[in-house]
């Protein structure tokens, strides 16, 4: 076997020197296995929500072009990187061989079932088919085959959920174990695109952590949406609120809160132009966390400036030790989010 890279640079086809996430094009061959590389057999890839969201208005919800543009996202780039949103996703699928410099040194053996916690956008991947298409839930059931590199993080699926809504929850549980983070007991804590799978989750860690003298304020434009967050009961208000709407975000904010406006906004919109409502709802020194992939970060740092905003804003990074643990702990200990997520994933 081959050497190769412990990030993987070694796939990089084009422009060289990069690493394989903002590459233009990697090697997705892979009948040559590097002795650093995990194969992996793919069988459903959960696409990132703003990438799908993206993906389902160019074509116009039709199933057959939706498979079309994935497909040739792949065949170019030789992974699932939206060129629109640069988001990807991830995916589940059984080890088929781990390379020979990993043996024995990570937990991982033939047949072992897995979700990639590491973005399509980085992952290299061949689809030989897609079987199957669930634009609900932003999953693609494939006949394939991908590259987990030595660097690439990787969780186990648990035996007591079912597969796909494991993936559900682990696409997004960087976003509750952040929340964890910059959460503070007696803050007031604003989610916006509260009642999709990593907001909800967002808000059952935020109301544990602000106790009774906080509050956590979810809000949503989907009617439906709002629904599932009354059933699951994890915010203290529920509004319904168009987030690309900058001077009603921070109105209704204002007036909710009595002038003192959010400690921590946190922003997992699927679509663009939300950054402006995030900032304008939040204090001065309060913190803005921004998931979502359809941020603008220019937009965000120059508004900021334009309004006179001290705002601290974060990157949603997917990553954080014990992210994926915490998140299905979530599932196992709360009987109400866990019933509607085998409800809409399963």
């Amino acid at each position: 076997m081959k050497t190769g890279n412990k990030y993987g640079t070694h796939r990089v086809i084009e422009p060289q020197g990069v690493l394989p996430q903002p590459a233009a094009k990697v090697g997705n061959d892979m009948s040559e296995l590097y002795d650093n590389e995990i194969l992996i057999d793919v069988d459903v890839l959960n696409i990132d929500s703003a990438s799908f969201t993206q993906i389902k208005e160019q074509a116009n919800d039709n199933t057959e072009e939706i498979k079309s543009i994935i497909l040739a996202i792949v065949a170019k780039q030789g992974k699932m990187k939206n060129p629109v949103t640069g988001s990807g996703g991830m995916l589940i699928g059984s080890i088929e061989k781990v390379g020979a410099a990993l043996e024995g040194k990570i937990d991982l053996k033939t047949g072992d079932r897995i979700a990639t916690l590491v973005s399509l956008s980085l992952t290299p991947l061949f689809i030989e088919e897609i079987i199957d298409i669930k634009p609900e839930i932003d999953q693609v059931k494939i006949k394939g085959k991908a590259i987990l590199f030595e660097s690439g993080i990787y969780a186990k699926l648990p035996a007591d959920l079912s597969e796909t809504l494991s993936l559900a929850v682990l696409d997004v549980c960087g976003a509750p174990a952040q929340t964890e983070r910059l959460v503070k007991k007696g803050d007031t804590v604003v989610v916006l695109g509260a009642g999709g799978k990593s907001g909800i989750l967002c808000c059952a860690v935020a109301k544990t952590i602000v106790g009774e003298y906080g509050m956590v304020i979810g809000a949503d434009y989907s009617d439906e949406n709002i629904n599932r967050l009354k059933q699951v009961g994890v915010c203290h208000h529920t509004i319904k609120l168009n987030a690309t709407d900058a001077l009603q975000c921070y109105q209704t904010i204002d007036e909710l809160t009595k002038g003192k406006l959010a400690d921590v906004v946190i922003n997992n919109v699927n679509i663009p132009n939300t950054e402006m409502g995030s900032i304008l709802m939040c204090k001065d020194r309060g913190t803005v966390y921004f998931f979502s992939m359809a941020t603008s970060f220019t937009k965000a740092a120059l508004g900021a400036e334009g309004v006179g905003k001290d705002v601290d804003m974060l990157i949603g990074n997917g990553y954080a030790i014990g992210h994926a643990d915490m998140s299905i702990d979530i599932l196992r200990k709360d009987e109400k989010i866990r019933k509607l997520y085998e409800e809409l994933y399963t």
